[in-house]
């Protein structure tokens, strides 16, 4: 027996945006002050003002590190960013440095760090409409710093690319 899906969303021509396509991308710099999750959409914002001219379309945000991560959490209440530390660190001891892991020559947490990054990821998507970011009331763009010490870490600039497709407004 074989079933079909029918979209209960019914879309209008009214609901297809028409106009000239446009691409952006761009290399920016973020540096976290410290080890852990750091809103950083206004830092996004800030450097990427082309933002303003698309009137809808979708950025693609993407880390250029091993021991750093993108993702998108809750953006009003700052324990959120100290449990998520908390979660990354107990999900992913440092304690493993010693026990297991064999590429340890870059300090107890650069392992670690490729591990929480790999989990969180490192790129996220996010719609535009009329020029902003169209994330949820509490929803920020986090940088998750994972190391504090070695190569990388707090205080060290990350290289975040910005891919925008979408439509520019005249």
């Amino acid at each position: 027996m074989s079933t079909s899906r029918r979209s209960s969303a019914n879309t209008s021509s009214a609901d297809i945006k028409t106009g000239t396509a446009g691409w952006l991308q761009k290399t920016i710099t973020i540096t976290a002050p410290s080890r852990g999750c750091h809103i950083i959409t206004n830092d996004i914002t800030r450097q990427i003002p082309e933002l303003q001219r698309f009137s809808v379309g979708v950025a693609h945000i993407f880390i250029k590190h091993t021991s750093a991560s993108l993702t998108i959490n809750e953006n009003a209440d700052p324990d959120v960013r100290v449990d998520m530390e908390a979660a990354l660190n107990h999900i992913v001891p440092e304690k493993w440095h010693r026990e297991f892991f064999t590429h340890t020559m870059e300090g107890p947490d650069d392992m670690t760090g490729h591990v929480k990054s790999s989990l969180l990821g490192a790129s996220v998507s996010v719609p535009i409409t009329n020029g902003r970011f169209a994330l949820g009331t509490w929803q920020g763009i986090y940088l998750c710093e994972h190391r504090d010490s070695g190569g990388w870490g707090g205080g060290h600039a990350r290289s975040i690319t910005v891919t925008i497709q979408g439509l520019v407004n005249s």
